[in-house]
């Protein structure tokens, strides 16, 4: 595609800040929710501190020649909620958080030595483009459901009481739902869309640079609309937006970062706790390294470089391991490459490294500026959802787009194909112990191995004739 902004580009001071916070606006609310997944008092704000600053070692590593930030890993949902549960208090949850991270951080520094020697050669041969571009495809359709669904829903929520029988009778239970119309919703999520689509092919100039601001800001002037008509009704259909996140703010705030309070729980960890932890995230990196790949084969077909030869992989590995061991000590969350993040950059034409590193800077200093953290959280979930549709769906059609140039008359090929996007789509999950293997890894594996096995066969077929 043609670049507005290639690598190496200096967009002007003032639309260098525009283009930053359309970064930091894609990847927020997935890296501020991680912590909120986990629990045990964890700041979203100290993840986002940690993700900035991931992202700048990341940058350093690679030399500022890959445009990519680094956000809060969901694939190590698991191992951070095992890291808590293995743990005597929650200080040494915290102290594991960290170890954790060093762990998985590690497992990339080994992996990177191993290429700076081996080269990249093999990855070729092991992810062909028949098996990288159905993987990146179905990073993005795998996210589809989260797209559609938050779409349907508002941020503003409600009280209902449901009646439920436990040990024979019948109880009351209190759960917490969005009040919003679900058509309501949709209209405040397309109307984002909408606006974001025609200012990317219409728009001119800075309108067509950051759709995604226009975009949102649109949603959300919509949504705060219908909410201020349900406060004033007191129809609670109408609400989308919580107001209430604004109250009681400080202009500014220190996050909780998470080595302030691990310092209290390093003192109590034995060697059977630190175990547990390596069985936990060390596996789970080998799986995300898979998934390092296929972003920075997707982000290289878009911008027509290989990052894998310049910088070179052995630099992209030490700048996301690296980078989620540094990020982990303030956020407690491993980073890992944000697919919102490339299709950012695919959907803009923007590829400033300048950019990114002016998203981190940025995000280290939100971190600090509760009214914007507030903003952020309460974007209401159908204007995100109407802006991940377009950010997602970006993602599926790169990988397509690479599956294009596979000749897919070649059975070999075909099943290979088959194999990734079924696997994946159909959500293959494999679990051994505390282990996960999300689909995505899971059918990624399942198309390393079909297409070895049907190589191999085809290289007989050809010696034979």
């Amino acid at each position: 595609m043609k670049l507005t902004y290639g690598i190496k580009d200096k967009p002007k001071f003032g639309q260098l800040i525009v283009f930053a916070i359309q970064q930091l606006l894609a990847i927020m609310a997935a890296t501020l929710v991680v912590p909120i997944i986990v629990g045990h008092g964890m700041q979203p704000t100290a993840a986002l501190f940690g993700a900035g600053v991931g992202t700048l070692v990341y940058i350093l590593f690679t030399k500022a020649k890959s445009p990519v930030f680094l956000g809060s890993s969901f694939a190590f949902l698991g191992p951070m909620a095992a890291a808590f549960a293995g743990a005597v208090t929650v200080e040494v949850g915290y102290a594991g958080l960290i170890i954790g991270a060093v762990f998985a951080g590690l497992v990339y520094v080994v992996i990177a030595i191993a290429v700076k020697f081996a080269g990249v050669k093999w990855i070729d041969k092991l992810m062909p483009k028949q098996v990288i571009g159905p993987t990146v495809a179905i990073i993005g359709l795998s996210l589809a459901g989260n797209a559609v669904g938050d779409l349907q829903k508002g941020k503003y929520m409600i009280e209902v009481t449901n009646q439920v029988i436990q040990d024979g009778k019948i109880v009351d239970t209190v759960s917490l739902v969005p009040s919003a119309n679900v058509l309501i919703a949709v209209l405040c999520g397309l109307i984002t869309l909408f606006v974001t689509m025609l200012c990317s092919v219409y728009g001119k100039k800075t309108a067509k640079l950051i759709p995604f601001i226009i975009g949102i800001l649109s949603g959300y002037a919509a949504a705060a609309i219908f909410t201020l008509i349900g406060i004033k009704t007191g129809n609670d259909s109408l609400k989308l937006i919580d107001f209430s996140v604004f109250s009681g703010l400080k202009l500014f705030a220190v996050p909780d970062f998470t080595f302030l309070t691990a310092a209290k729980g390093f003192k109590a960890l034995d060697a059977t706790y630190i175990g547990s932890i390596a069985v936990a995230y060390i596996p789970v990196a080998f799986v995300v390294f898979a998934e390092h790949i296929a972003d920075h084969k997707n982000i290289s077909s878009i911008i027509e470089k290989d990052l894998l030869e310049d910088p070179g992989l052995h630099r992209t590995l030490l700048g996301d391991g690296v980078g989620s061991m540094v990020g982990s000590v303030f956020g407690g969350c491993p980073n890992t490459t944000y697919g919102e993040s490339i299709a950012c950059v695919a959907i803009t034409g923007n590829a400033s490294v300048y950019t990114i590193i002016t998203a981190s800077v940025g995000a280290i200093l939100i971190s600090f500026i509760q009214p914007f953290v507030a903003f952020v959280n309460s974007i209401p979930s159908c204007v995100m959802g109407g802006v991940c549709m377009a950010l997602y769906g970006f993602i599926a059609v790169s990988g397509l787009k690479m599956v294009q140039k596979v000749d897919l008359e070649d059975n070999r090929n075909l099943f290979t194909v088959s194999v990734i996007l079924i696997a994946g789509i159909g959500g293959l999950t494999l679990s051994f112990g505390k282990i996960n293997i999300t689909a995505i890894a899971t059918a990624l594996i399942l198309g390393i191995i079909t297409n070895l096995v049907l190589a191999k066969k085809a290289d007989k077929t050809a010696k034979a004739k």
